[in-house]
């Protein structure tokens, strides 16, 4: 059972950048799509990105041009870099595959004030 840890959240001015990391148990992380979630207080979680094994990435629409998934295998580490943070970017930010998604972790934390 593969479990995730999720890191990096923080309250931080809208303009600034946030980095998170997501740290998977195994090496299960290497061999598939993995994705960074959000969910916002009274709303459903959604996909904001996505990274294939072979490095292919997809963006939603409202974060393109701002955020950056990444990966490094060897670590068993997804990160999600996070520039140009809106007030509409807070939220629990989750790490899980993609599109079957395991057990969910704790989360992190991201509030992005005005």
């Amino acid at each position: 059972q593969v479990q995730v840890v999720e890191s990096g959240g923080d309250l931080v001015q809208a303009g600034g950048s946030l980095r998170l990391s997501c740290a998977a148990s195994g090496s299960i992380l290497s061999l598939t799509t993995w994705g960074w979630y959000r969910q916002a207080p009274g709303k459903q979680r959604e996909l904001v990105a996505r990274i294939t094994r072979d490095y292919i990435t997809n963006y939603a629409d409202s974060v393109k041009g701002r955020f950056t998934i990444s990966r490094a295998n060897a670590k068993n580490t997804v990160y999600l870099q996070m520039n140009n943070l809106k007030p509409e970017d807070t939220a629990v930010y989750y790490c899980n595959a993609y599109p079957d998604p395991g057990d969910w972790g704790r989360g992190t934390q991201v509030t992005v004030s005005s």
